[in-house]
């Protein structure tokens, strides 16, 4: 009986809660699982209820109070100038997984590309090769720290891995991260250590990394949109990286880099969004240009 009693319990918090969902509903980034993370508290002691033991004991540590996921496909499209500047780069489509993840102590994300997908991992020409790439984060809630503003602080622990036939690289992060939630806005500032190892240089310390990603809901017309951007900035790189002995540049050319995208997204149904998205990039990406792109998004959200 009182198994039932949770059962039943569990399923009316859920349908209650579900009428508080406005955007967290078409999630599209991990700012939007953040968003449905602070929207999700309801869900989320309903689940507890589901998995209570007889003891009372809560769910266990492992078990989500809230996941999303899509598959998206893409198109990057470089600008005019930016092919000037530099005429190795090509345009490519690329296919993507993305997912999330939320407990009381941290959150979760992730997304794996296929770029230039059906060409083979051994074209002759490098820019339109197939690559492979995955980025998990994870970010975990610093203990004791439960009150005031400093409860919302985190360790934060990134990743980023590219291969392809020709290159490949690999960038770990690890620091602290600050998460703040409204009712349609959310953003997470961060900074750490970055560590480097790619096809030209062993693991080294390659300086540091901050950045932030951060979306904002908006609803207009009847419809819903979503304004969203990330932003990554590296300094004190190690000069082997961008330099040579004779004072050659070579890499990202500097020591100092940024990247990033900023999207507008519009979520035409509960499992369909689609979104424009302008790519930037200033000494990085393995080149010490000022390079820019559009990418053309079409997602499907599980």
């Amino acid at each position: 009986m009182k198994k039932i009693g949770n059962l039943l319990a569990a399923s009316l918090m859920l349908a209650g809660a579900g009428a508080l969902v406005p955007s967290a509903a078409t999630p599209d980034s991990e700012a939007q699982a953040e968003i449905a993370a602070k929207i999700a508290d309801e869900q989320a002691r309903a689940i507890s209820l589901l998995y209570r033991s007889e003891e009372g004991e809560e769910k266990p540590w492992y078990i989500p109070d809230f996941t999303w996921s899509d598959a998206n496909v893409n198109y990057l499209a470089w600008s005019s100038g930016s092919k000037r500047r530099n005429p190795y780069i090509d345009d490519f489509w690329y296919v993507e997984l993305e997912g999330g993840a939320g407990w009381e102590w941290g959150d979760f994300y992730f997304f794996s590309d296929l770029e230039n997908p059906g060409k083979g991992f051994n074209a002759d020409d490098a820019p339109k090769e197939s690559r492979w790439v995955i980025k998990p984060v994870l970010d975990i809630n610093l203990p004791g720290l439960k009150e005031g503003w400093l409860k919302n602080l985190q360790i934060h622990i990134q990743d980023y891995y590219l291969y392809g036939e020709t290159f490949l690289v690999n960038n770990f992060v690890a620091g602290l991260a600050y998460k703040y939630v409204s009712e349609n806005f959310f953003a997470r500032p961060f900074v750490g250590l970055h560590y480097m190892h790619d096809t030209f240089n062993e693991t080294l310390f390659d300086g540091y990394m901050g950045g932030w990603v951060f979306n904002y809901d908006i609803r207009a017309f009847g419809a819903k949109f979503a304004l969203s951007n990330w932003h990554e900035f590296e300094w004190d790189r190690d000069r082997a990286t961008y330099r040579l002995d004779d004072g050659t540049r070579i890499g990202d050319g500097a020591s100092w880099g940024l990247q990033g995208a900023l999207a507008g997204w519009w979520h035409a149904t509960k499992h369909l969004s689609a979104g424009v998205q302008y790519r930037y990039s200033w000494h990085k990406l393995g080149s010490y240009d000022y390079l820019t792109a559009t990418i053309f998004t079409l997602k499907y959200n599980f």
